[in-house]
């Protein structure tokens, strides 16, 4: 019997200007057929002071962001070090190991990329992005940082349209939210 797989996601994160946009499509797949187009798989966390995406299994997710939010109010907010609590954990606790995730937070300062093997990423440029879909909204994210003038928000939906048209397990249904300094 063949072993179908939940492709799931694209998630993109942008900073231009001060500010924060991260967004991600709604589908979820389930090997050849379409599950669900109207996912949402970018939340607000620390009264909306923090953006998080998740790309993965969507128990697993839930399960990592009630331990994100806990160690967000462990650390006062302290994104980076809520991450790096958080992946430790993730990577050494017996259960918590089995899961399959990764996620993007954000804040006003920082981008980071958490997963279960310890890493806990801070790009080195203005975007960031994770799925099936994640390297072609990349792609273009850069190519808008460095040939346009758009704001944030609309180099993550122009982004994830163009992720969208190209990668099978990525839609056009889009979920976005800011940060605004």
């Amino acid at each position: 019997m063949e072993k179908l797989e939940v492709r799931a996601t694209t998630v993109l994160a942008v900073r231009r200007n001060g500010q924060v946009a991260m967004a991600a499509d709604g589908q979820v797949s389930f090997g050849p057929t379409v599950m669900k187009n109207n996912a949402r798989k970018v939340r607000r966390l620390m009264d909306g002071k923090i953006l998080c995406g998740f790309a993965g299994a969507t128990a697993d997710v839930f399960a990592l962001f009630d331990r994100f939010e806990a160690k967000l109010k462990e650390y006062s907010g302290d994104l980076l070090r809520s991450a790096v609590e958080l992946a430790r954990e993730w990577r050494t606790d017996r259960a918590l190991r089995r899961l399959e995730a990764m996620l993007l937070a954000a804040d006003l300062h920082k981008t980071l990329l958490i997963s279960g093997t310890g890493d806990v990423i801070e790009p080195a440029n203005d975007a960031l992005a994770i799925g099936s879909g994640g390297n072609f909204a990349y792609a273009a994210a850069l190519a808008f940082l460095d040939g346009s003038d758009l704001s944030a928000r609309e180099i993550a939906l122009r982004s994830l349209k163009i992720a969208g048209d190209i990668c099978v397990y990525t839609n056009d249904q889009i979920t976005l939210e800011e940060l605004n300094p």
